[in-house]
């Protein structure tokens, strides 16, 4: 661990030096990605100083239990007794610090909400939900636009996709992908009887073409005029937009969006992500690492949390969380369930770790 920590020191001491020169500071794009990297390992930097510090005040109090002084040596075990316990805890903290972080977990995403099985009653979770995550977005001070809405018979929303941009959007949002669940006794209910229903999120990195390696020669674009809900230019213009990759076949397409621009923006997305999907899925077949993570796939399929109204509660199925404040969750108080899902998959990582190392 510890050379391990020097090396990253080295790196942090070389991106110091990088950041100050002129050509690098002129180059924009170069400086902002050296800048990030920089700030990124800062945590672990200071991390690393702290323990040199402890280590080396450790030793001091060791080399001072040999002295003829009974002071001293009494001092030395009372110091030992403390700095001891807290190298521990720094040890363990540097431990989850040095899981490799998710490299998309910076990202800003594409969230998309759509109402369920349940009808008029999913397309109102539909809109409570809404509600929920533009709250934590606000709190977050993340910047949101709204590419496309489609609003439900009866209130809520059918289906609305919007953009998400902030720091580490994605490494907080990717554990909300797949089918939430509430049950309640709808407004629509005229016998109080409590009904369940559905809405299902889906949380897709933005992905830069510099990310993902795509030949332009490989792409075939077509343009088509839009159908159903969807906005004014609906059925009106040749706004929709289908890509396909020719190597791999993949086909996206969208037409919910506001122009021909913004619905190949999404379609590109969604190719960029099923690109990605594809390329991790191989690489866990080559490692044999088929185990299901604990946090669910980020499928819309997994049922990942029901909201339950009559008893003020939610429950995440992944990590067997139950809390009893439905009301403030639902006006965006999901930081507690976030990090307890970070703290779980964290804990994950360092048990396939351990595992690695030990075979």
């Amino acid at each position: 661990m510890v050379a391990q920590l020097s090396s990253i020191y080295e790196r942090f001491v070389h991106l110091e030096e990088q950041l100050s020169n002129p050509e690098i500071v002129s180059d924009m794009t170069k400086f902002t990605k050296l800048n990030k990297e920089y700030r990124d390992l800062e945590p672990l930097v200071e991390a690393y100083k702290k323990h040199q510090n402890l280590t080396a005040n450790i030793a001091n109090a060791k080399e001072m239990l040999s002295d003829e002084d009974d002071d001293m040596r009494k001092m030395a075990k009372e110091e030992l007794s403390e700095l001891v316990p807290e190298l521990e805890n720094l040890e363990e903290e540097i431990k989850i610090m040095l899981i490799p972080k998710d490299p998309d977990d910076s990202k800003d995403v594409i969230f998309e909400i759509r109402s369920g099985t349940g009808g008029d009653e999913a397309s109102i979770f539909a809109g409570d939900l809404f509600r929920m995550y533009t709250r934590y977005f606000e709190d977050q001070r993340w910047k949101t636009d709204l590419l496309f809405v489609n609003e439900g018979s009866s209130g809520g929303y059918s289906k609305i996709i919007i953009e998400v941009v902030g720091e580490n959007v994605y490494g907080k949002l990717k554990f909300e992908s797949g089918a939430h669940r509430v049950q309640r006794i709808p407004k629509t209910e005229s016998q109080g009887r409590v009904h369940t229903s559905a809405a299902t999120v889906a949380v897709m990195p933005k992905f830069e073409e510099e990310d993902i390696n795509i030949r332009k020669e490989d792409l075939r674009i077509d343009v088509f005029r839009a159908s159903g809900a969807g906005g004014q230019h609906v059925n009106r213009t040749e706004s929709a937009v289908r890509i396909t990759h020719l190597p791999t076949g993949f086909v996206t397409e969208c037409q919910e969006g506001r122009s021909q621009h913004q619905n190949k923006e999404i379609a590109m997305q969604r190719l960029y992500q099923n690109l990605k999907d594809a390329q991790k899925l191989q690489n866990q077949n080559e490692q044999a690492a088929q185990r299901r993570s604990l946090v669910g796939t980020g499928d819309r399929s997994d049922k990942i949390r029901t909201y339950n109204y009559p008893q003020n509660r939610v429950t995440d199925h992944r990590i067997n969380l139950t809390l009893y404040n439905l009301d403030q969750i639902m006006e965006g108080d999901i930081n507690g369930i976030i990090e307890s899902l970070q703290v779980a998959e964290n804990a994950e990582k360092m048990k396939a770790r351990e595992a690695e190392e030990i075979g």
